[in-house]
C-alpha cells in the first residue's frame, strides 16, 4: 500500500493526521502489531483529542481482527499504559497520543511484555514491512475487547513509592495544555495537602508560565501527560538533567550504592552528584528505547534524560511524570529552602541545550571536529563526545534529517558562547 514511510521513527510511529496517519494506516499498524507480537492480550490507551479517539478505534479493529484480545484503558497518559502491561503481565501495549510539536501530529508508541519498548531496527521495521507488503491477517477467531479503568490503581502505585505524609501544603500552579493530565490531576491533588489555583489549559508556551510570588512550584505536563517540566518560585524552568540529579539524590538517600543511569547529554552535575552520594553512575545513549533496556540489564534504580522522561525500577523501568511530580513535592517539603536554592547547590555549569544544525556531509564534519579536539577525552557511545578541561560537548547525527544535534557545557557563560561559535563554525565550514 502507499504510505509515507517517514512516519516510522527510531522510537515510535509519528505523523500528521490525516496526511500521514489516517484510520486505514492505524488499522494496519494494529493488525501488523498483533501478527508480529502474537499477543494473547494487548492494552490500548489514547489521548483526549479527537484524532486519538478515531485512530485508537482503528488500531483496536486491526488487533481484534488478527485474533488478539484488547483491554481498552480509555483516555490515559503513557505511564498508565506501562503500568497496565507490567502489573497484569500483558503481552503488549499501544498508545495513541497527541504529538509534542504540531497540533495535528499523532504519536503511536508500542511496548512488549513487561512494558519494554519497541524500537526501530529490531521491531518497528517489521511492522513497517507488513504495511509495505499490504499484509492483513484476519483470524477466524476474532479477539474480544474489555474496558478497564485502572487510573486509581495506578495512582495508588505511585503514592506507594513516596512518603506522602511528609508533603507540606505547598502552593502550586499546574499547566495541563488541555491534555490527558486533566484526567489524573484532580485525583492526585485531592489526596495531597497542597494548594492550587485552577489547572491551566490555555496551551501557553513554557516561557509564558509565571509563578513568581504566587507559588512554590509550577508544574507543566505535555499534552500526552507523559513529560513533565518544573518551574521554581521565580518562574525559571528546571532543566531536565538537573531534575534527574535531584531525583537521584533523593533515591540514593533511601537506597545507597544503587546504579543510576543518565543520558550522555546530561550535565556533568549529574554523574558528579551520583558519585558524591555513593551511587554508581552509568552513561547511556539518548532515547527511551535505548535507556529502558539498559536499566533492566543493569537493574538500575533510576534513569533520567534532559527531554523530561524519568524512569523507575519500581515502575517496570518505565517513565512516569506522576512519580516524578510526587518525589519533587517530597524533596521541597523536606527542605527549608525554595526549589531554586536546592537547584543552585547542584547546578554549577552553563549549558547550550540541544542545537540542531542542518549539515551536508554531516559524518565527515564530525570527523573534522574529532581531529580538532584530538587532545580531549573522546568516546563514540552516541555520536562524538569530547571532554576538555573546562568544557565538553556531544555531537550526534540526526536520525530523521541531514542534520546534527549539538550539546555543549562549560564552566562559564563566556566560555560556553565561545565554544558554541567555534564548533558551529566547523560544522558550517
Amino acid at each position: 500500500m502507499d504510505f509515507d514511510i517517514s512516519i516510522f521513527k527510531p522510537y515510535d510511529i509519528r505523523g500528521i493526521v490525516p496526511d500521514q496517519i489516517n484510520p486505514d494506516i492505524a488499522y494496519r499498524i494494529g493488525n501488523a502489531l498483533a501478527v508480529f507480537l502474537k499477543p494473547v492480550t494487548v492494552a490500548v490507551g489514547r489521548g483526549n483529542n479527537g484524532h486519538s479517539r478515531e485512530l485508537c478505534e482503528a488500531v483496536i479493529g486491526g488487533i481484534i481482527d488478527a485474533g488478539s484480545d484488547i483491554i481498552d484503558l480509555g483516555e490515559i497518559s503513557p505511564d498508565v499504559l506501562h503500568f497496565a502491561v507490567g502489573k497484569y503481565d500483558l503481552d503488549g501495549g499501544i498508545m495513541i497520543a497527541p504529538g509534542h510539536v504540531k497540533k495535528d501530529e499523532i504519536e503511536i508508541k508500542i511496548c512488549r511484555r513487561r512494558a519494554m519498548p519497541l524500537s526501530g531496527k529490531q521491531d518497528l521495521d517489521q511492522i513497517r514491512e507488513a504495511l509495505e507488503d499490504n499484509t492483513i491477517e484476519k483470524s477466524p477467531n476474532r479477539g474480544n475487547m474489555a474496558r478497564k479503568d485502572i487510573l486509581q490503581e495506578f495512582i495508588d502505585h505511585c503514592f506507594g513509592l513516596v512518603d506522602i505524609y511528609s508533603i507540606k501544603p505547598l502552593k502550586l500552579i499546574i499547566e495541563a495544555h488541555g491534555g490527558t493530565a486533566n484526567n489524573f490531576i484532580p485525583s492526585i491533588l485531592e489526596r495531597l495537602p497542597v494548594k492550587t489555583g485552577p489547572v491551566l489549559n490555555s496551551d501557553m508556551s513554557a516561557n509564558d508560565i509565571k509563578v513568581s510570588g504566587r507559588a512554590d512550584l509550577g508544574v507543566e505536563f505535555d499534552r500526552a501527560g507523559g513529560r513533565i517540566t518544573l518551574y521554581d518560585s521565580k518562574g525559571k524552568s528546571v532543566a531536565g538533567d538537573i531534575l534527574t540529579a535531584l531525583v537521584a539524590d533523593y533515591l540514593l538517600e533511601k537506597y545507597p550504592g544503587e546504579t543510576i543511569l543518565y543520558s550522555l547529554i546530561c550535565s556533568k552535575a549529574v554523574p558528579e552528584l551520583i558519585a558524591r552520594k555513593g551511587g554508581q553512575a552509568l552513561k547511556t545513549r539518548v532515547g527511551p528505547s535505548l535507556i529502558r533496556p539498559m536499566m533492566k540489564k543493569h537493574n538500575a534504580l533510576f534513569g533520567g534524560e534532559p527531554s523530561g522522561y524519568y524512569y523507575y525500577r519500581d515502575n517496570w523501568f518505565a517513565d512516569s511524570s506522576i512519580i516524578t511530580f510526587l518525589i519533587i513535592l517530597e524533596i521541597i517539603s523536606r527542605s527549608d529552602r525554595p526549589l531554586e536554592q536546592i537547584v543552585k547547590d547542584i547546578d554549577h555549569y552553563f549549558r547550550s541545550g540541544e542545537i540542531t544544525v542542518r549539515a551536508n556531509s554531516a559524518r565527515e564534519k564530525m570527523e573534522t571536529i574529532a581531529e580538532k579536539y584530538a587532545s580531549g577525552i573522546q568516546d563514540r557511545l552516541d555520536g562524538l563526545s569530547v571532554e576538555m578541561d573546562d568544557f565538553w560537548f556531544n555531537i550526534r547525527l540526526s536520525n530523521t534529517e541531514p542534520a546534527v544535534r549539538l550539546n555543549v557545557e562549560a564552566i562559564s557563560k563566556e566560555l560556553l558562547d565561545e565554544k558554541i561559535e567555534e564548533i558551529l563554525d566547523l560544522i558550517n565550514s
